[in-house]
């Protein structure tokens, strides 16, 4: 007869689950009830300024995310400066790249004692770069040249998207802290709000924000000219120099775990065999900031530089116009190649060809590899000489508008980035005839369905009607402008178009 397991082990075990339990609970909703706030706190690295960082779930799209609160005592100086702190979120949330931990959505609440500032950032749940070089060093590895230029790459093809903004972006705190990797090699930078948000604040409104160099342990990320000039893109490319040496030899060994060494530095770096690496990073390290390359040029040093293969190309060129094609289309295109057919033959002379057929081609390698290009592990950027598209003009001034109605917490919309590709409009008219009832059944390109309903009103316009659909993302501001000018022309009325309205289309998914 077994023995009785000892009662302290079963309570163990009971407390883990209701701490389990106790963590999965709802402490908090957003105003639109998508984001629900949960009690488990994490870490997303060295954030300054944030008072609690905590998991929270995206109901919409059913994936965890990141509840970031920005905490003011000083409610009256708050309400001063509401509009301004509105206005950089808003320009934060079009920062749209791969590499880059992307904010999703934000919003104001002064119904408590302080005010807050709360926005959703995406969650990277493999923790970040310094966490994954510790394990790596404590398991006796070196590490692997290629990913290290992968990785290498990926940074910097975030820095040269932040830099070519209109005004650039300066990170200001890229340590191997606000680095993220994830389990596909995907590396992911975080901390790119702190920075922007920091200068843009008001003195009265600073308390919150901690200075980056208190923590003693990432002072080398900083270069010598810190706080003593304005901030420039080679702030970013010094710190970039850093992380490349920490990558590059797992760990730069600090003075009694507080902070590194010049010393510690300069053995990091004569430790490397690699004389194209280890002039890549001095390069980067120069005391001299007009020295240190940018982010772009960096792309194109021999150590990282190689010229794309045709297969890359042609996965990018697949996955920019997926939209187009059915949502299974490799595999329904694979199952009617015949295996044994010539894919390839290299010609050689008084000797057979040599000859390469389908059969000798994973279709699950392929799969992965799409995937990789999709989340961004093997980025373009280095061919692009200036952004294709237009860049979000991160501070910029807004142009003016006419006076809103204001609300103490404003009503959240989310701005729709996904191609359209397919749309029915139906319209119908109200029992008391007084309105006709729109709805609009959007397919977008990643298969997921959108309907849009209002209530047209006699007074309404096909303008008003058009700059909501811009408000909320549906129709690009081009587009309606450019369709607004066609229309002052034809009528010679020669008007400025209607200031975009309050929110009132109301969306569901299907």
């Amino acid at each position: 007869m077994a023995a009785p397991e000892p009662a302290p082990r079963l309570a163990r075990e009971r407390e883990r689950e209701d701490e389990s339990e106790d963590e999965s609970d709802v402490l908090e909703e957003s105003p639109c009830g998508r984001w629900q706030k949960r009690r488990e706190e994490v870490n997303q690295g060295n954030m300054p300024g944030l008072q609690s960082t905590f998991l929270a779930m995206d109901t919409e799209e059913g994936v965890e995310v990141v509840w970031n609160e920005l905490r003011f005592r000083d409610r009256k100086a708050f309400a001063a400066h509401e509009e301004k702190i509105q206005t950089v979120f808003e320009q934060l949330v079009l920062v749209d790249h791969p590499n880059i931990v992307k904010l999703h959505k934000y919003w104001l609440d002064t119904s408590e004692a302080c005010a807050r500032v709360i926005f959703i950032t995406e969650y990277v749940s493999s923790g970040s770069l310094k966490q994954f070089l510790k394990k790596t060093k404590k398991n006796h590895k070196a590490m692997n040249a290629r990913a290290w230029k992968r990785w290498c790459t990926q940074i910097l093809s975030a820095l040269s998207f932040l830099h070519a903004c209109s005004p650039p972006i300066i990170h200001g705190n890229l340590t191997s802290d606000t680095i993220f990797i994830q389990h596909n090699g995907l590396i992911k930078i975080g901390s790119v709000w702190h920075r922007i948000f920091s200068n843009a604040l008001p003195h009265d409104l600073r308390s919150p924000i901690r200075a980056e160099r208190e923590e003693l342990r990432n002072l080398h990320f900083f270069p010598p000219e810190y706080g003593e000039v304005a901030d420039g893109t080679a702030v970013d490319i010094f710190s970039f120099g850093m992380c490349a040496l920490e990558m590059a030899v797992l760990e730069i060994q600090a003075n009694g775990d507080t902070r590194v060494t010049e010393e510690a530095i300069a053995r990091a770096r004569h430790s490397l065999s690699d004389p194209n690496m280890r002039e890549f990073i001095l390069c980067c390290l120069a005391r001299d900031p007009a020295r240190r390359p940018s982010a772009h040029s960096l792309l194109f040093h021999r150590v990282l530089f190689e010229v794309h293969s045709l297969k890359l190309l042609a996965a990018h060129c697949f996955i920019q116009h997926q939209y187009l094609m059915p949502e299974n289309v490799v595999e329904e295109k694979t199952k009617a190649m015949d295996l044994h057919a010539v894919l390839a033959e290299l010609p050689r002379p008084r000797r057979p060809p040599l000859q390469w057929r389908y059969s000798e081609v994973s279709f699950m390698e392929l799969d992965k590899f799409l995937e990789d290009v999709r989340n961004g592990i093997y980025p373009l950027m280095n061919f692009a000489a200036t952004r294709p598209l237009g860049l979000p003009r991160v501070l910029a001034p807004p142009p003016e508008e006419v006076q809103k109605a204001k609300t103490p917490t404003p009503e959240p919309f989310d701005s729709e980035t996904r191609k359209v590709i397919q749309m029915q409009c139906n319209l119908e008219s109200s029992e008391d005839k007084a309105r006709w009832h729109l709805t609009l059944l959007l397919v977008l390109e990643d298969r997921l369905h959108r309907q849009l309903t209002y209530d047209l009103l006699p007074t309404d316009s096909p303008q008003d009607l058009a700059s909501e659909l811009v408000h909320y993302g549906f129709l690009h501001e081009v587009r309606w402008a450019v369709q607004c000018g066609l229309a002052e022309g034809a009528s010679g009325a020669g008007r400025a178009p209607p200031s975009p309205m309050p929110p009132s289309f109301r969306r569901t998914t299907g």
